[in-house]
């Protein structure tokens, strides 16, 4: 073997990359043990609460400790977010396809000082419409999937939601409003004619969504400094907090539709095209005697085909809210992660933070249940641009980076909420 080829990685090298380092680990038992005094102080509560003398003191330190809750389970989330991230570039990332290695040493160029001349050739061979007056240039497919990468892992509904990625502007996506007639009949028996199925369409735009990062030129300069991995990281934190404001409450003006802007009926009354509700019995607030039961409904609100592949979705203060809660059994409903990198659950199923989710308050939705793979979709159009700008801020640099993405719902019958109303 040649002595400058890296030797291959064994199974168990490669395995430990993945363990939890030591300040995951030691931020994991911290997490724990303030789970325990949290379920210490707020047994407190209750049974002060059951007593009709609730000590301010008491609740006070309850609050302290969901806080501090809130701060640690953020704290892992971040730790582990930056153990799992790949660095681009570098030995390691050697493409052995010509063509996409041309493409990275292009766009690196263009990057860098401004030569476009390599970009344009290579889209020209390729027949690509992504010239500069298009709005700037294709970023390499290595750096647009670390990208797709840093965005699953900061946004919470892309993480848990179906995602489609399309070469045109629209994805369109069929589906029967009612199906053929259908029925049990004997070997001799006549057969009635059977009705044709009704079909219709759901149709999801690619929306333009755009970032502006900002480099000096002498960072631009620097060899040492890996431009792939410094746009990814500078665009992730931008793309994901608007997508995860877009696929939550987006009104599909512009930007993807939330599943929170279609219409909701209550459950009894469903019909496709809406999104069924459960109601808590009280405005704001969950019911003072069995305060579980709402959340015991939603559950089974899902079919069962559904309820197998189910999650909550919640703000960080709905989660701190649904903490407090127990069964009728004394056991809490809430349950932390079983690991560092895993998601808490409820009643059993895991629960994901999404900031974007209403508050709890008279009339709002602010839990919802379900099935997101089946229920919401995510369009991703293939290609992220770059157009490069050395004149609007000097002596700074922008990036005006932009990538094409929708969302809506395609299953209705897929998610269901919870709204805090009588």
């Amino acid at each position: 073997m040649d002595p400058s080829t890296p030797a291959p990685e064994s199974k168990s090298a490669v395995e430990t990359k993945h363990l939890p380092g030591p300040e995951v680990t030691a931020a994991f038992e911290e997490f724990m043990t303030a789970f325990e005094a949290f379920k210490d102080a707020n047994d407190q509560r209750l049974g002060e609460l059951e007593r009709r003398g609730i000590d301010a003191v008491t609740t006070d330190k309850v609050e302290r400790i969901n806080a501090a809750l809130d701060t640690q389970k953020a704290l892992i989330d971040e730790l582990v977010l930056k153990a799992r991230r790949p660095a681009l570039g570098g030995a390691g990332d050697l493409v052995s396809d010509l063509a996409a290695r041309e493409h990275k040493a292009a766009f690196d160029s263009y990057v860098r000082t401004g030569e476009a001349a390599g970009l344009k050739r290579l889209e020209a061979k390729a027949l690509s419409a992504g010239v500069g007056t298009d709005g700037g240039y294709v970023v390499p497919n290595e750096t647009e999937r670390e990208i797709g990468k840093r965005l699953t892992a900061l946004s919470p509904i892309r993480a848990i939601a179906d995602v489609r990625t399309i070469s045109s502007g629209t994805y369109k996506k069929p589906f029967m409003t009612s199906g053929p007639a259908v029925g049990w009949v004997a070997e001799t028996g006549a057969r009635a004619q059977t009705a044709s199925p009704v079909l219709d369409e759901l149709a999801f735009p690619a929306m333009e969504l755009y970032a502006m990062p900002a480099a000096t030129q002498t960072l631009l300069d620097d060899a040492a400094v890996n431009i792939d991995e410094w746009l990814a990281i500078e665009v992730e934190a931008a793309f994901a907090a608007q997508e995860g404001s877009a696929f939550v409450s987006g009104d599909g003006s512009g930007k993807p539709k939330g599943f929170l802007a279609y219409d909701t009926v209550a459950e009894s009354a469903w019909v496709w095209g809406k999104l069924g509700f459960v109601s808590t019995g009280a405005a704001g607030d969950f019911p003072a005697a069995s305060p579980a039961d709402p959340l015991v409904d939603l559950v089974y609100a899902l079919k069962a085909g559904y309820r197998q592949n189910g999650s909550f979705v919640m703000s960080r203060r709905t989660q701190g809210a649904v903490r407090k809660l127990k069964d009728e059994n004394g056991q809490y409903l809430w349950a932390p992660p079983t690991a560092p990198g895993t998601p808490p659950s409820l009643l059993g199923f895991p629960v994901h933070e999404a900031e974007e989710m209403p508050e709890i308050g008279a009339g709002s939705l602010s839990v919802a249940f379900g099935d997101f793979r089946r229920g919401y979709l995510v369009v991703d159009r293939a290609g992220v641009r770059v157009l490069r700008d050395p004149y609007s801020a000097k002596p700074y640099v922008l990036f005006y980076t932009t990538k094409r993405v929708g969302g809506g719902v395609q299953d209705f019958d897929a998610i269901k909420l919870l709204k805090f109303a009588e």
